[in-house]
């Protein structure tokens, strides 16, 4: 079964492929069919998310999943939250999206910091919200969260990941989420936690015997 991905991000789609490897779904990126990115424009992960599945599910004729994530930190009431993507505002260069997300990851990381100085609180969590539809219009969306706890760091540690990776110190790990390898991230991010609950629902749901 084809289930298109309402995403372009390489790294999402490959930690997806992994995540939900459970189950008969070929998982596909939207930009791969040529459907342009959907509008994100509401307040929570759960309506952006239903809004990407949607528009992938209606644009593709088929089952659709959307994740929408984010990084909520305790102190800044909840910020970056839904604008995690696109905290900072930065004038992109030209070029190849990668090259562009590494620039806006760069002043979003940058901007944390700034507003984290002086704050003696540094709690956080990254958030994920997955939805899955078999049709554009389908009334049984599949929903399910993950919520991983980490704190804010003083400044970046780690090469590994993307996005606020290596400002997120795990606490029952020891490391900052940019310093684990892939499998260990795999098996206990917010979207680990989020695609378990997911993979639980698909097999209830559309794989049941």
């Amino acid at each position: 079964m084809r289930l298109v991905l309402a995403s372009n991000n390489a790294k999402k789609l490959a930690e997806l492929r992994a995540l939900l490897a459970g189950v008969p779904l070929e998982l596909v990126a939207q930009g791969a069919l040529g459907i342009a990115e959907a509008e994100e424009p509401h307040a929570t992960f759960v309506e952006n998310a239903l809004a990407k599945a949607r528009h992938a599910a209606r644009a593709a004729g088929g089952a659709a999943i959307a994740d929408d994530s984010g990084l909520c930190v305790d102190a800044l009431g909840g910020a970056p939250g839904v604008a995690s993507a696109v905290y900072a505002p930065v004038a992109l260069p030209p070029g190849e999206r990668e090259a562009r997300r590494a620039v806006q990851d760069a002043a979003n990381n940058a901007l944390l910091l700034e507003r984290m100085a002086g704050l003696s609180d540094r709690r956080c969590a990254f958030v994920s919200t997955l939805v899955a539809l078999r049709h554009a219009d389908d009334p049984e969306p599949l929903i399910a969260f993950g919520r991983w706890r980490g704190e804010i760091l003083p400044a970046p540690r780690g090469a590994g990941g993307f996005g606020y990776d290596p400002l997120v110190f795990i606490p029952a790990l020891g490391r900052s989420v940019a310093e684990l390898d892939a499998a260990t991230k795999n098996a206990h991010s917010h979207r680990a936690l989020a695609a378990a609950e997911l993979l639980a629902r698909l097999r209830a749901s559309w794989f049941a015997a």
